[in-house]
């Protein structure tokens, strides 16, 4: 059955896009404004790359929307199979693919999109198989900026907040991260020595300087504390619930992940809603 629904038949095709020569500042005005993770970058018509809330985060500096993207996307056809799809998405990690034809983009398909057929469907296998037990969990009050910091080194878009009695009360995800932090200007200054003769062997010397002022202007994830934006209201799921049961609450409260937990109510990891999408490679 899922070899029968195209990429054309779930595809988004009022599709938010960000254009060359573009900036940083649209495209975080832009994420914020649509409540999506990442959009096509156009230019002259045709897809040339990617940008996403990982790719703000990673460079907060850099300022230009072509130094900024991903270039060279991966993109796929209307007329290829979803199984096709969920398995690009799977084998390069990536959320979203930027559907084609004749170098036009006709619209975009996501693993959000693949998730509402599955749930539509009745596959009643367990998605403990399809677990990712290791989760890095952040204390109730760290602050958010170091919160992004840890889910930058360990390559997830979602960590579980723990607070002092060890108990799981909230989720941060990369979207609550973007939708938190602002762009902020500062003036900055370097000193630069007019003298010729500096070496690593001059230890103390009298030499004119020069002040250089300039601009820097970043991404700035504020030092909060996690508890102040993490989701409280958590929508939880069994160890032996369904795929489908599973990307239902995923479709119908707009969530990419679901902790799971056992019999007392125990945290057992999250369940990302890519993982789900395993359950159509494994079976096709």
């Amino acid at each position: 059955m899922l070899q029968s629904v195209k990429v054309m038949d779930i595809m988004r095709t009022d599709v938010a896009y960000a254009t060359l020569p573009g900036s940083r500042d649209e495209v975080h005005s832009l994420l914020k404004e649509k409540r999506v993770s990442g959009v096509p970058v156009l230019k002259d018509g045709k897809v040339v790359g990617i940008v996403s809330r990982a790719n703000l985060l990673k460079n907060p500096e850099e300022e230009q929307l072509a130094l900024l993207m991903t270039r060279n996307p991966i993109t796929i056809e209307p007329h290829v199979d979803i199984t096709v799809a969920s398995k690009i998405l799977l084998e390069n990690n990536i959320r979203r693919l930027p559907v084609v034809e004749d170098g036009k983009l006709l619209g975009i398909i996501s693993v959000a999109d693949i998730i509402a057929v599955l749930a539509d469907m009745n596959i009643v296998e367990h998605v403990g198989q399809y677990l990712n037990p290791v989760s890095v969990p952040v204390w109730t009050d760290s602050p958010l900026n170091v919160v992004a910091r840890i889910m930058e080194l360990a390559k997830t878009k979602a960590v579980p907040v723990i607070d002092s009695q060890l108990e799981v009360v909230g989720i941060i995800t990369d979207r609550d991260i973007i939708n938190a932090s602002v762009i902020e200007d500062t003036v900055e200054m370097a000193d630069m020595s007019n003298g010729a003769d500096d070496d690593e062997w001059t230890w103390e010397s009298m030499r004119d300087t020069m002040s250089i002022y300039y601009s820097v202007s970043r991404v700035k994830v504020p030092p909060i504390p996690a508890k102040d934006i993490m989701v409280k209201d958590l929508i939880k799921a069994a160890y032996i619930s369904g795929v489908s049961e599973c990307a239902l609450k995923m479709k119908r409260n707009r969530i990419d992940q679901i902790p799971i937990v056992n019999a007392n109510q125990r945290f057992l990891g999250l369940l990302r809603d890519r993982n789900l999408l395993r359950a159509i490679v494994n079976n096709q």
